[in-house]
């Protein structure tokens, strides 16, 4: 995922085009100073993010009808429920991407942050991050009080105009503010992610793996046991399913080559919740513990973390062990060589800045000429922080006239008003009216991607027919996990699978929902790569 810190710099109410980027907004002038009186071109729609809902949408928009430009930090798409089986080595990384620029048909693609977005004018600053290596990093946001950076590096800043704007830029993983987490932990959310995670695992068995002693540098088998502890913080899919594909590349693969070191491994998942999994029902989760119980992965639940910490010493500083503190465990901590956070999502603060904000909304020649200006603020859920939208995920707005204005809050308008009719959000960051207890998840944000896309090419003259087109109604098509071992779980509206069954389900499935041929023919070869040969375990 992107870096969520760049998400969260403020900008300047202006977005007058600053003079330090002066040669970056000439050198964009062609697609970003497009006058909108010809008649001819293409509507504009700019997409923020390529996720699961902005690649999905950008594939299926008909670029015969709209001129496609798609904003954001990474230049391709993650198929995020794979990502587990790189982070071991099962896949090699290029199986799970699919590159933003390779879409049919052309597309328009820059890559940066969106720092701010003038409604009124239809205009979004971008931050360009071309140089950067941050854009598959899962930086998570600092904690709330805290501050930002203002020192980091700065990318040139351009203008992009549009005459849609889908926002599509996703959530990012819940650290709850404990202290140590964004330092220490590793998440799972993008491809560098996985290769951090699986040069780390690597590089415990090579430590550990040393002949000893070795001088002052000598470590105990207490020392190799808090090495080789893998703690995972997290019982849904994707801590289970990151846990399950540990223990079957440790068990497969490295068992072999460090025979010595198996002993000293333990692989442990925290939760904080009653049980792991609570997506599925009673039987299904028992069904995982037990098979987690004789794969020797133990599960913590009910347990609160406080602070994740660099060990004392060289244990900290030379071999990177890490010390958990628990509240269940009052002072005793609990020592691990790798911690994967995966905690559940929050808001992007993109949504949360453009939810602060007002702006004014573009007005109609009447309303010029009786000089009335409304203004008006994004409508947004109290519980989650998300923006609402209408069934058609456009977005809602509370608004007011100036001369409301004058001593008296924004107030919501009635729900013919109360449109920013050409401002779409799909995916993580938009909540329905009718339906706010949609579960932030890929095949959530995959559906209303393809159902916009669908509703904006039917349209006539990019104006959706509400009266007669379907609004968003979400199909659930099931959850499943992997538990290792060539084991799953499925449970979907109708039936439920488990075991082998569901694991031959749980692999077809998601060969089919791989978006391109290329992919499709290269996540297989490189499964029976990783059966026959082993999976790979190079450091590079």
């Amino acid at each position: 995922m992107a870096s969520i810190t760049r998400f969260a710099r403020a900008s300047s109410s202006s977005l007058q085009v600053s003079t330090r980027s002066a040669p970056l907004a000439l050198t964009a002038r062609n697609f970003s100073t497009v006058k909108f009186n010809n008649n001819d071109r293409k509507e504009r729609v700019v997409i923020l993010g390529s996720g699961w809902a902005g690649y999905s949408f950008a594939k299926d928009l008909d670029p015969e009808k709209y001129e496609r430009i798609v904003i954001s930090p990474r230049s391709y798409f993650v198929f995020t429920p794979l990502l587990a089986s790189t982070a071991v080595g099962t896949l090699e990384f290029r199986t799970v991407l699919e590159p933003i620029r390779r879409l049919d048909h052309g597309i328009g693609f820059h890559q940066g942050w969106a720092q701010d977005i003038d409604f009124a004018n239809k205009t979004i600053r971008v931050e360009a991050n071309a140089n950067a290596d941050s854009a598959s990093k899962a930086v998570v946001p600092i904690a709330q009080g805290g501050q930002l950076n203002q020192t980091t590096a700065r990318g040139a800043t351009f203008d992009v105009t549009y005459d849609k704007l889908v926002i599509a830029c996703g959530a990012y993983s819940q650290t709850f503010g404990i202290e140590g987490v964004r330092e220490h932990a590793n998440f799972l959310r993008d491809v560098g992610d996985a290769r951090r995670i699986r040069l780390r695992i690597l590089s415990l068995f090579e430590q550990c793996a040393y002949p000893y002693p070795m001088g002052s540098d000598t470590l105990t088998d207490e020392d190799r046991a808090n090495l080789l502890h893998f703690a995972i913080v997290g019982g849904g899919p994707t801590g289970i399913e990151f846990s399950a594909e540990l223990h079957d590349l440790i068990h497969d693969d490295l068992a072999k080559m460090y025979p010595d070191l198996l002993k000293f491994v333990k692989i442990t998942v925290y939760d904080v919740s009653p049980k792991v999994l609570p997506m599925f029902d009673q039987a299904l989760s028992k069904y995982a513990m037990d098979a987690f119980k004789r794969q020797h992965i133990e599960i913590r639940t009910q347990h609160n973390i406080e602070r994740v910490r660099l060990a004392d010493g060289k244990l900290g500083s030379e071999h990177g062990e890490l010390k958990l503190k628990f509240k269940q465990y009052g002072d005793k901590e609990v020592g691990a060589g790798l911690v994967v956070w995966s905690t559940g999502l929050m808001a992007n603060p993109l949504i949360k800045q453009l939810a602060a904000k007002e702006f004014a909304i573009p007005i109609s020649p009447e309303d010029r000429a009786e000089a009335r200006r409304p203004k008006a603020k994004l409508a947004t859920d109290a519980r989650t922080g998300g923006i609402l939208v209408d069934e058609h995920l456009r977005v809602r707005i509370e608004t007011q006239t100036a001369e409301a204005a004058k001593g008296s809050e924004i107030v919501p308008t009635s729900a013919s008003n109360s449109l920013l009719r050409d401002v779409f959000v799909i995916g993580d960051a938009a909540v329905i009216e009718s339906q706010r207890t949609l579960p932030k998840t890929a095949q959530v944000a995959a559906q209303q991607a393809i159902h916009l896309a669908k509703a904006l090419n039917k349209a006539n003259e990019g104006v959706i027919d509400v009266k007669n087109a379907p609004g968003f109604k979400f199909r659930n098509w099931g959850v499943m996990t992997y538990l290792g071992s060539w084991k799953a779980i499925h449970q979907g509206p109708r039936d439920e699978l488990r075991g082998w069954a569901a694991w031959v389900l749980w692999r077809s499935a998601y060969l089919a929902k791989s978006m391109s041929l290329r992919n499709k023919f290269l996540v297989p070869v490189y499964w029976l790569v990783s059966w026959v040969f082993g999976r790979g375990i190079s450091r590079f």
